[in-house]
């Protein structure tokens, strides 16, 4: 897929049937935020709320992540919000690798338009699709990568910290650590 401009990318997206999943959506939930955003965040994939609202990290997991960014002095509308897979996987299930592979395209698409300075990867999902197939979040996380010039980073997902708040502290390292290089991109 060659590089689309914004509107026809969202438009090719919004009627995407490359997988299953267009059968069981309500919406496609492309992404959101500023477009000239230095750092831009990716998930897994829409949840319930997000797949009713059709925007990302709308629900609970979404609630913590905007908390999470003002503890960094960030607000939602600073940053840009995306997923791996544009479509919700049933029961909130990992999406399947075909999933994945038929949505990547939109993603490089999008990293292309925002063209990022730092990339947060929000789970381990996100961290295979994007850094590494065999990335494992919990030995992996908080380490800085770089590809063509972007940052990045994964660390864990807000669901993942609202199940497990011992992951709490050290996602907050994570957020410190992004914020630093934030910090030295702005300079």
């Amino acid at each position: 897929m060659s590089l689309l401009p914004l509107k026809e990318l969202i438009e090719q997206c919004m009627n995407c049937t490359k997988c299953p999943l267009h059968n069981v959506r309500n919406n496609v939930v492309f992404g959101e935020g500023n477009l000239r955003s230095k750092i831009m965040f990716v998930g897994e994939g829409p949840g319930r709320d997000e797949d009713l609202q059709g925007r990302p990290f709308v629900g609970k997991a979404g609630q913590l992540l905007n908390k999470m960014l003002e503890a960094i002095n960030l607000k939602r509308e600073d940053v840009y919000i995306a997923n791996i897979v544009k479509c919700r996987p049933p029961n909130n299930r990992v999406p399947l690798q075909s999933e994945v592979d038929a949505c990547l395209p939109y993603l490089r698409n999008q990293v292309a338009i925002i063209a990022p300075k730092i990339i947060v990867c929000l789970g381990a999902t996100a961290a295979k699709a994007i850094i590494d197939k065999d990335f494992k979040i919990t030995a992996m996380r908080g380490q800085w990568f770089e590809k063509k010039g972007v940052k990045i980073i994964a660390t864990y997902h807000p669901a993942a910290l609202l199940r497990d708040p011992e992951k709490k502290y050290p996602a907050w390292e994570d957020f410190k650590s992004i914020r630093d290089e934030l910090d030295r991109c702005n300079q």
